[in-house]
């Protein structure tokens, strides 16, 4: 009862993460529009389209960076509630919009919409998720992102063979946006909060009988006090540790270090080319001699080999394989077939060479397949993982906002004009950046979080706040405070070993 009523709050929450791929990819098939594209004097090419996606990027680094807060004051369901109800509003400006003032807005507020969920969603499952099945848990997001973007291109493809005359052709599209949001924002009441942010605020009882709700199976009862102990115990000490605004995640040296894992993991995942291919891969397939329906037909194809490479990723191997094999595995592939996808471009200038086009169209699915194994879902859970109890809201903040979202908008006001400036050269950029930076900084500093509850992973990165000598728990303290915060921490270790944690896991 317990893993299935997990698995239920993880795939509702992920409706969140379903209205970040949609309105994310909603925009490939509306530039596809002739008639949006007459309606608003503009080509798809142009610095217009490079700015429609740009200002849903900028409105998603406010979200994420305001969602700092708001997850630490008012909740996770909160927070989430709060992104749903901002993206009906900028759901409706765009798909009532008479002119590009209207698209801007309504864009920049889908963006901050998608912002808070995309910062706020892995937070409520990582804190919600059982530590063997965490990384299927938080999986599920870039599962649902994926399932929204084959929506988006499904619903924008069958819109296009609407006549060029009729408007359907792209309000239809992003009008739909509401019907996810609406199901997220009323869906989420019925949901828990999330387990620590209950303890955080002293809920105690509440937040017990939401864990066992969450991870009771009938025979682990003892693990289920365990958990909740050590949680409460962990808390605690960090409550006294906790200050006040943004600042003590770059001056205390350990939050410091799992804050820039947090942005790097974002960061490298925008810098495979994976979102310049998902907002732009009408225009590459064009390039490639293909035109028309079939353009349209073929983004619809690409949009579902993701999500089936990453269901079978998540379900059977993240929780086995771990973290950090699988980023190495996708910085290598990545980098491999875009200078496969470039070779065949600057063999095939004019797109006329059908041997060369299919084999251009195999190798921007196998950047996906890859994606979608190994950044896709890692970069995610990695990020919600290593970010600690004392800056876990402001932390994936920051990471979603900065790492994700600020690299992003440049590349999606970019790439429209690199690509019909460069074309494929500018694939390269990418493969550049893949092999000189991201695969060595994975390999030397990444650490493995696999299977290790989210106290646990405190141990990885030099000490938790429990432990008396940890650098944490002594960073900024007075010696009152430090003598007190000392014996709490020893207090708190005898307690926890005379729960002997490792025996009551191994009876689970």
């Amino acid at each position: 009862m317990g893993h299935l009523f997990t698995i239920s709050v993880a795939v509702l929450a992920a409706t969140g993460s379903f209205l970040f791929g949609y309105d994310s990819g909603v925009m490939t098939d509306v530039i596809e529009s002739p008639n949006f594209l007459q309606y608003f004097n503009t080509t798809q090419t142009s610095a217009v389209v490079g700015a429609i996606n740009s200002t849903f990027s900028g409105g998603a680094i406010i979200g994420s960076l305001q969602g700092g807060l708001t997850v630490d004051r008012f909740g996770r369901k909160a927070t989430i509630q709060l992104g749903a109800l901002i993206c009906l509003v900028g759901a409706t400006l765009q798909a009532a919009a008479q002119n590009l003032p209207m698209i801007f807005i309504g864009r920049i507020l889908a963006g901050w919409a998608v912002g808070l969920i995309s910062m706020s969603v892995p937070v409520y499952q990582a804190e919600c998720a059982h530590p063997r099945s965490r990384g299927l848990i938080i999986g599920l997001a870039q599962q649902m992102i994926g399932i929204g973007f084959i929506v988006s291109t499904w619903v924008g493809y069958g819109s296009l063979h609407a006549p060029a005359s009729s408007q359907f052709q792209w309000r239809f599209p992003i009008a739909f946006q509401v019907v996810p949001a609406l199901v997220l924002g009323l869906g989420m009441f019925f949901l828990p909060e999330s387990p620590r942010f209950l303890v955080e605020t002293e809920q105690y009882p509440e937040a017990l009988r939401v864990l066992r709700k969450l991870h009771f199976n009938g025979t682990n009862e003892a693990w289920i006090q365990a958990e909740y102990s050590e949680i409460r115990a962990t808390i605690e000490a960090e409550k006294t540790l906790k200050a006040p605004g943004w600042m003590p995640m770059f001056t205390v040296p350990q939050w410091r270090t799992r804050l820039l894992h947090g942005v790097a993991i974002q960061a490298f995942t925008q810098m495979t080319g994976i979102n310049v291919i998902g907002y732009y891969q009408t225009i590459m397939y064009k390039a490639l001699g293909i035109t028309g329906n079939r353009n349209t037909l073929v983004a619809g194809l690409y949009n579902c080999v993701g999500p089936l490479a990453n269901l079978v990723f998540v379900v059977f191997l993240l929780d086995r394989v771990g973290r950090r094999r699988p980023l190495l595995f996708g910085t290598v592939a990545i980098s491999i077939a875009l200078v496969c996808e470039a070779a065949l471009n600057s063999a095939n200038p004019d797109g006329q060479r059908v041997g060369y086009s299919v084999g251009g169209v195999f190798f921007l699915f196998a950047v996906s397949v890859a994606f979608s194994m190994s950044f896709g879902p890692c970069s995610w859970v990695y990020m919600a993982e290593v970010m600690p109890m004392q800056i876990r809201g402001k932390g994936n903040a920051f990471a979603v906002g900065i790492g994700n979202w600020a690299v992003g908008t440049l590349w999606n006001q970019v790439s429209p004009l690199a690509l019909g400036r460069i074309g494929w050269a500018f694939y390269f950029v990418f493969v550049a950046w893949n092999l000189c930076i991201t695969l060595p900084v994975i390999y030397f500093f990444f650490q493995e979080t696999k299977q290790k509850s989210l106290e646990e992973i405190d141990l990885l990165f030099g000490g938790r706040a429990l432990g008396p000598l940890s650098d944490v728990s002594v960073e900024g303290m007075g010696p009152e405070a430090r003598a007190e915060k000392e014996d709490m921490g020893s207090t708190m270790n005898v307690e926890k070993a005379d729960l002997n944690r490792n025996n009551i896991k191994r009876i689970e």
